[in-house]
């Protein structure tokens, strides 16, 4: 298959607008620097579109949520003030709803009337996106990879009248932006035009529409542009002169490409943007590193949904710095009751979220960092939990809203499984299906219902065959290469396949099955480790540090508990690189490397034998572990794709977990070579994840059915990602 590239990008879903393509890692600094400047004011016009009672679009269920997570995000992380602040959103009073009226006249009103010279102005929109046709289309751009004669636009609650679509198109967004009176303008568009309808169990923020009767703009619209380039002063030709020269102002944050679908996404508990999570998230937790952003949007919103989020801008903006000293922070108290609070989860990391539920706990913690107390979980929905104060040690007099908190433990679920979801492709044989993943241990099969979201609950992964109508789609995507029709095998939740999950045409549900077993068992594990990220919170102190042999001196890429530095190149083919793990904490701690490739193959880098466990995988305090010394295990890339690296460190041993571990990987090589057997040990996996879970926890008792604590100080799980090319 075709990997999308996640650390360069190029193309530009905005270039009609006559943006220039811009590394999305620049921006979200750019993003997150240019909110945290001390600035008079700060103005925010936030729209959210779900479409729910419109019978002519199909319906999207987070755009609403995205306004939360950035309303939350301005207020409490940039210092916005709340009635600074406009939404217009599906969920309003009639006189807020985000009309096409309301949009533009409030985006007039609340934005260019009151914003001065070095204010801070943010619009976000999410929501369909659609294009229709440019009346002055910019050509020959000298940044501009193409040329076409349609302008992407947003759509508004009222879609269409008598016919004609309602939209706003980007050439109005250009001439509302030129009429700002700052430079300091961040857009967020978590919007598409490409697509549309569902991709597995995501929606496609992209408009198909049946009742419009043509592709022109309205004559509204048009004449909303005429007014405006006559109060500026614009002519056509100089609209489109400074079109094909970038943004009008400031910077524009896009959640897909060009060709790419932004998709709406069932998380934990709640629906969201792919990217609108990933980005705030990521600011909540922002260190003042542009990479940073390389671990925490391009490949989680790729691995979501597989798009690539990108910006356009002001270039000259710093790449490997940002002028940001926020506390990073995993949540933040809303309401207080007494010694009950109301918290806001905006900070943790979707692969985690599942870990915050009861009896989870967080640290409240000062503008310096230090503990004043600490708060435990009584319930969560979605990103809002309920907490109670605990420990007031660190001298805390009463909880108050804006009080940032960092984790502390997690609490990994007794009954951790893997959702796989049952494609409708499967047809009658969903039974059997559903009878041969129940022996497998910890694995969940989940029937489609109906509806636009087929697994409302979220799945892992799904299992179908490959039908003519996938198989068209693969190749509009330009995938390759394509199983054959009637083959079985692996999608993600975003209906992308897994790479060398499918088997042979017509193969049947009981072999399927059992050639995909070692495959499940590795994507569950790779689960189970994930939740224990924890790269912000971790007490522990570790760097890890990627370089090739040849060029010891000079990482290629460095990861720590503190800070971190990602690759912007490709990791060269057929070169031998290692990895340094070095101890800074005051004790010794036992560290394991896993790394993960895109078909799902998990493989243990260190320890390097099965025997011996604890003493190899034993660091001393201030000591650095080097794996892949040549003479010992030599690492070297063979073919293109996306490699995952995990590195957990832990002050309790890890030998049952590697020694598991070791177990899948030994059962996926046999099965990559076709030399496996079926059979089903149901015991001897629930060995394999239930020590996983020990070892993670730092528990040693045994089976037990109740959820496992995992602490931040006893274990640092840290990741980053590279593409081999």
């Amino acid at each position: 298959m075709k990997r999308r590239h996640f650390l360069q990008f190029t193309g530009s879903t905005l270039a009609t607008l006559g943006l220039s393509h811009y590394n999305i890692f620049e921006k979200g600094n750019r993003y997150a620097k240019v909110l945290a400047q001390d600035t008079p004011r700060k103005l925010a016009l936030l729209v959210g579109i779900n479409y729910l009672n419109n019978p002519n679009l199909n319906s999207l269920n987070g755009c609403v949520t995205d306004v939360d997570l950035q309303q939350e995000l301005l207020i409490r992380r940039f210092g916005f003030k709340q009635s600074d602040i406009l939404r217009l959103t599906t969920d309003e009073p009639i006189w807020k709803q985000p009309t096409r009226n309301n949009i533009l006249n409030v985006f007039e009103e609340h934005l260019i009337k009151q914003a001065k010279p070095g204010d801070v102005v943010v619009f976000h929109f999410s929501g369909h996106g659609y294009r229709l046709r440019d009346p002055n289309p910019i050509q020959n751009c000298f940044n501009q990879q193409f040329n076409d004669e349609y302008n992407s636009t947003f759509v508004p609650v009222d879609d269409t009248l008598n016919g004609s679509p309602q939209d706003i198109m980007g050439r109005s967004l250009f001439l509302l932006m030129s009429a700002l009176k700052t430079n300091n303008v961040t857009v967020v568009l978590d919007s598409c035009f490409s697509g549309g309808g569902t991709r597995g169990n995501y929606q496609v923020r992209s408009a198909i529409r049946n009742n419009i009767n043509t592709l022109e703009p309205s004559q509204k619209e048009i004449a909303y542009q005429k007014s405006w380039m006559n109060r500026l002063r614009i002519s056509d030709s100089e609209l489109a002169r400074r079109r094909c020269n970038g943004v009008a102002k400031g910077v524009i944050l896009a959640a897909a490409q060009r060709d790419e679908e932004a998709l709406d996404a069932p998380f934990d508990g709640f629906y969201a943007g792919a990217f609108t999570y990933a980005m705030t998230q990521y600011l909540w937790q922002e260190t003042g590193s542009v990479k940073n952003i390389i671990s925490q949007i391009s490949p989680r919103v790729n691995s979501i949904g597989g798009h690539s989020p990108f910006a356009d801008g002001n270039q000259n903006q710093p790449v490997y710095f940002i002028d940001n000293k926020l506390l990073s922070a995993d949540a933040v108290i809303t309401k207080v009751k007494g010694n009950q609070a109301s918290l806001w989860l905006g900070g943790l990391n979707n692969k985690s979220l599942e870990t915050f539920n009861k009896d989870a706990t967080f640290s409240v913690v000062d503008a310096t960092g230090k503990t004043r107390g600490k708060l435990k979980l009584e319930s969560r929905d979605g990103l809002k939990a309920r907490a109670k104060l605990v420990d007031s040690k660190g001298n805390i007099t009463s909880l108050k809203p804006g009080m940032l908190l960092q984790e502390s433990s997690r609490m990994i679920p007794a009954d951790l499984h893997l959702s796989v979801g049952l494609d409708s492709s499967l047809g009658d044989e969903i039974s059997i299906v559903q009878k041969e993943l129940s022996r497998i241990y910890r694995i969940k099969s989940v029937p489609a219902s109906g509806g636009n979201i087929p697994y409302p609950g979220g799945v892992q992964l799904i299992l179908g065959r490959m039908t003519k109508e996938y198989l068209k789609t693969l190749q509009q995507q330009k995938v390759e290469p394509i199983p054959a029709v009637g083959s079985i095998g692996l999608f993600t939740e975003g209906l992308q396949i897994v790479p060398q999950s499918f088997g042979v045409k017509e193969e049947s549900i009981k072999n399927a099955i059992c050639r995909l077993e070692p495959k499940l068992k590795s994507f569950l594990a790779t689960r189970l480790v994930e939740m224990t990220l924890n790269k912000n919170s971790s007490q522990l102190d570790i760097d890890v540090s990627m370089n090739l042999v040849e060029k010891p001196n000079q990482p290629f890429a460095k990861i720590s508990t503190f800070k971190s530095i990602y690759p912007d190149t490709k990791l060269p083919l057929n070169k031998l690189f290692q990895f340094q793990v070095k101890n800074n904490s005051p004790y010794n701690l036992y560290v394991a490397m896993l790394l993960i490739d895109s078909t799902g193959g998990l493989t243990v880098v260190y320890p390097y034998q099965p025997t011996n466990l604890n003493r190899a995988m034993l660091l001393a305090s201030k000591d650095t572990l080097i794996i892949g010394e040549p003479q010992k295990l030599k690492l070297q890339a063979k073919e293109k794709g996306l490699i995952e690296v995990l590195v957990v460190a832990s002050r309790s041993p890890l030998d049952k977990a590697v020694y598991g571990l070791k177990r899948i990987q030994s059962e996926l090589a046999v099965q990559q070579s076709n030399q496996r057997k079926c059979f089903v040990d149901k015991t001897r996996g629930s060995e394999v994840i239930g020590d996983l879970i020990n070892d993670l926890s730092g528990e040693r008792s045994g089976k037990s059915k109740k959820s496992r604590e995992v602490k931040t100080s006893n274990i640092a799980t840290v990741s980053f990602s590279f593409e081999v090319g």
